[in-house]
């Protein structure tokens, strides 16, 4: 099983606002960036897309390292999201969880990769996570009026 890292940052320009997003896939020495936005979306949402698009960017079952600065998606993968899935995806409040449809590709894909979620403190000069940062409110930016 290959072993690939993925680096994530979601933006929002006001919450909710314009958003964007990137995700830095890394496998040996190739890189691949992949970035992309919504003119009216929320922070979280975008992180959690970073992270969607990073996993659905892989062509074959691979060892995840995937690095982001949003605690909220490293507790959802490691803790929430197999109760989310056997609740019906719903939380602990018994109502649907936001952005349901995201999660549920998220799920689906983590059966098919083993993902090592890792927390990063952000805008604390860890590389990937300040170009992620830099491109996803580029990305943001566009969708500005």
């Amino acid at each position: 099983m290959k072993k690939v890292q993925i680096f994530t940052d979601g933006s929002s320009l006001g919450n909710p606002g314009p958003g964007g997003w990137c995700a830095i896939l890394r496998y040996n020495s190739h890189q691949k960036i992949l970035k992309g936005g919504k003119k009216e979306t929320t922070n979280n949402e975008m992180e959690i897309t970073a992270v969607l698009e990073g996993l659905k960017a892989l062509k074959e079952p691979c060892e995840v390292d995937l690095y982001t600065d949003s605690n909220y998606v490293v507790q959802a993968i490691k803790d929430w999201i197999h109760r989310w899935a056997k609740n019906n995806w719903k939380g602990s409040s018994k109502k649907e969880i936001a952005h349901k449809n995201l999660w549920q590709e998220i799920y689906r894909l983590l059966n098919k990769h083993k993902v090592n979620p890792i927390w990063v403190k952000a805008h604390s000069g860890h590389t990937e996570n300040e170009m992620c940062d830099k491109i996803a409110k580029g990305e943001a930016s566009k969708f500005k009026d």
